[in-house]
């Protein structure tokens, strides 16, 4: 019995891992957190570490922990509005990665935070900026 739950367990791993392979492998692939944040301005939601994908117009956000296709969140570059960038505060970095900077997202009714490195922002950055003309995006961060 002991020897079918390890082999579970196991294969439940591997799984994961071939999933995160499978998305990286594509290109256009980022580490990134994630967190919700209320639009009744609550108390935010919990980091979510995932990976974020490229495809065209739409940043897709998954969890590194999971095992679903689809994404979890769809961010459009259409309309996008960055307006806030920081430094995590010290009782946020216990569950990031380190050195991440932390930009405000607003897609629409979706407000959500992301955690990136800096190489990672500075990719996000460069596909906000090569939106096609005339596209409504705001990519001015506060320094």
């Amino acid at each position: 019995m002991l020897a079918v739950v390890i082999l579970v367990v196991l294969l439940l791993f591997v799984s994961m891992a071939v999933r995160r392979l499978l998305f990286t492998r594509a290109g256009g692939a980022v580490e990134c957190s994630l967190r919700v944040l209320s639009r009744e301005g609550g108390a935010p939601g919990v980091w979510r570490l995932g990976i974020g994908r490229y495809k065209g117009d739409v940043l897709q956000w998954h969890r590194v922990f999971g095992f679903r296709r689809r994404p979890r969140q769809v961010i459009h570059r259409r309309g996008l509005v960055v307006s806030n960038r920081r430094r995590p505060g010290p009782e946020e970095a216990e569950g990031l990665l380190p050195d991440v900077s932390v930009i405000e997202v607003r897609d629409g009714d979706l407000t959500v935070e992301l955690a990136m490195g800096a190489a990672a922002l500075t990719g996000f950055l460069a596909w906000l900026e090569a939106a096609p003309p005339g596209s409504p995006v705001e990519p001015h961060l506060p320094e």
